[in-house]
């Protein structure tokens, strides 16, 4: 039995976007981001709603600031507690997996689709996509790039202006193009704040 171009995209296999269904879904999901990106400030809850319409996964707490644009919505799921700043661009041809407590600052972009080197497939317009995981307490800060394929682990912070090209570990500070991991974090950075900012007094 021969794939449809959407079962060969959510395949991780070569596919080509330009597909009728695709085409129409892709629409859809521009439909909505329109509305949601249009509505007035105050339009909180309408907001929310809108977004648990899109994605294919959402929990109790969570705020995305407009403007958000992404290519599918459903691909897309978010965990409790979480906050994406403004100019969030989800490229969401494979599966994006948040976790918990994740804070996402300003122009950030997850790419999971991704063209041919050789111009000759390009030319006919095949794409691929890789699916993008981002576990638990992690914050990523501005104009950071998430390439395709990547896994960031838990209890990480991605340094501003990254472009993430490899799989990140657990509770790392990482920053750099290519990213890559520049320390461990440990408890030390915990008792620098609680003195900094005189936490639980």
């Amino acid at each position: 039995m021969q794939l449809t171009e959407k079962e060969k995209m959510l395949a991780g296999k070569a596919y080509q976007a330009g597909d009728a269904i695709l085409s129409k879904e892709r629409l859809k999901a521009r439909e909505i981001t329109f509305e949601f990106n249009n509505l007035a400030p105050k339009f909180i809850k309408q907001r929310k709603e809108l977004l648990k319409k899109l994605f294919g996964k959402t929990e109790k707490m969570f705020y995305v600031e407009p403007p958000f644009r992404c290519d599918y919505g459903y691909n897309i799921e978010i965990g409790d507690n979480f906050y994406a700043n403004f100019n969030l661009v989800i490229l969401d041809c494979a599966k994006v997996s948040i976790g918990n407590h994740v804070f996402i600052a300003p122009n950030v972009a997850i790419y999971t689709a991704g063209h041919p080197i050789h111009a000759h497939l390009r030319d006919q317009e095949y794409e691929w996509a890789q699916e993008v995981t981002i576990g638990n307490s992690v914050w990523i800060g501005g104009n950071v790039v998430i390439n395709p394929g990547v896994k960031i682990g838990s209890n990480v912070v991605i340094g501003s202006g990254s472009i993430v090209t490899r799989d990140i570990p657990d509770n790392v500070f990482a920053a750099g193009n290519p990213c890559r991991v520049i320390r461990q974090l440990t408890d030390e950075d915990k008792e620098f704040y609680y003195k900094d900012f005189k936490l639980g007094e």
